[in-house]
């Protein structure tokens, strides 16, 4: 058994790229994102789409909205897909961050580092891979759409790939972008990586 799993990184926001919003705020999409949605659930429209699910956040839920509309039934929320929980940088304008100790060696080792009161990497993508590997092991008449966050879909990439966490930022994840892989029992495997209106 396996499925064909399409990761897709929620449309921009107002603040995104400025601010490391997380699990705060209520950011809705912007003009941009509405747009990269749409493109995006033309593209998986195409494709036997049965199941959208989503994180929690506003962002991605209205990605997965406009996506579920057009493919056909309504969108679920799973948990398991939700943005990594930044603790104390929640909130805090990105540029801010650097030279700050802790933010240095989060990006440089991802495999190890905790977010001050927050969460770390590997846990993050311990309860996504848990989540996608369950849907593998589904039997389905066609693919699932899974609405996450950049930081969400590289580690999950980087896991099924097998490499280290320390590499996830070698690749990028844009808003609005497909990911698509085939998971089973047996593993996954990658198809596309990043796929996004031209």
């Amino acid at each position: 058994m396996a499925a064909t799993i399409h990761l897709v990184r929620h449309g921009a926001h107002a603040d995104a790229g400025r601010v490391l919003t997380g699990r705060g705020g209520d950011d809705g999409l912007a003009t941009a994102g509405t747009a990269q949605a749409a493109w995006a659930a033309g593209y998986l429209a195409r494709r036997n789409v049965v199941r959208v699910e989503s994180s929690p956040q506003r962002r991605t839920r209205e990605t997965a909205a406009v996506i579920a509309k057009a493919c056909g039934g309504d969108p679920r929320v799973a948990p398991a897909l939700d943005e990594l929980d930044f603790g104390e940088w929640t909130g805090r304008v990105i540029a801010d961050l650097d030279g700050d100790p802790d933010w240095t060696h989060w990006n440089t080792v991802r495999s190890q580092a905790r977010i001050p009161g927050g969460e770390r990497m590997t846990d993050a993508v311990t309860r996504a891979v848990t989540h996608l590997d369950t849907l593998g092991a589904g039997t389905w008449p066609g693919a699932i759409v899974c609405v996450s966050h950049s930081d969400i879909i590289r580690g999950v990439v980087a896991h099924y790939l097998g490499l280290s966490l320390d590499r996830m930022l070698a690749f990028d994840v844009d808003p609005g972008s497909i990911t698509s892989l085939v998971v089973g029992e047996w593993g996954g495997r990658l198809l596309s990586l990043n796929v996004q209106a031209p």
